[in-house]
């Protein structure tokens, strides 16, 4: 038997991203967000209200940076996302956080995060929340990368938010393969 939930955001896995930029004077700040996704092959979809401090910079510079979340950012990763930039504008630095700026995009880098997506703004509505941005280039450190040079999510363990016990999730461990496993049903 199965329990009813109502309309309820409970997706499984959620990422943890974490979105930096600039503000005005060259600050940096990074919040995070669960609502975002893969929206075509060079676009990424993130929802995200318009008070945001993040959301503001993210307009003014056209520009930002998304990082995934991992378990051994977990303490600081959350910190960000639940105090607010526009009321602790060193929240980075509080965080224990460093940056470098990206040398194809107007923000920061979050040099503690092993990979990064460096996006233009593509266009933000208000209404609906929904930003998209250009996914100009992919990042990463050497030491996430397996033998074959591709990143290692083994390496990188990144975390998933679980909407429904608000608790952060370390990802498990291969069960197949993509685009193969499934051919044996054919």
């Amino acid at each position: 038997m199965r329990k009813s939930f109502g309309a309820k955001p409970f997706l499984y896995p959620q990422p943890v991203l974490m979105i930096a930029s600039y503000d005005a004077d060259g600050m940096p700040d990074v919040m995070n967000a669960a609502w975002g996704c893969i929206s075509d092959s060079n676009q990424i979809a993130l929802y995200l209200s318009a008070g945001h401090k993040t959301v503001k910079n993210i307009l003014a510079r056209k520009a930002f940076t998304v990082s995934m979340a991992d378990e051994a950012h977990v303490v600081a990763c959350d910190y960000v996302g639940i105090v607010s930039g526009n009321q602790v504008p060193d929240k980075v630095a509080r965080a224990g956080f460093h940056t470098t700026k990206s040398e194809l995009v107007d923000a920061p880098m979050i040099d503690e995060l092993p990979m990064t997506l460096e996006c233009r703004l593509v266009s933000y509505d208000e209404q609906s929340e929904c930003m998209l941005g250009e996914i100009v280039n992919v990042s990463a450190e050497e030491s996430i990368l397996g033998a074959d040079g591709n990143i290692d999510p083994s390496r990188l363990h990144p975390i998933a938010f679980d909407p429904v016990n608000r608790t952060y999730l370390a990802l498990g461990e291969k069960v197949g393969n993509a685009f193969q496993d499934g051919a044996k049903l054919k």
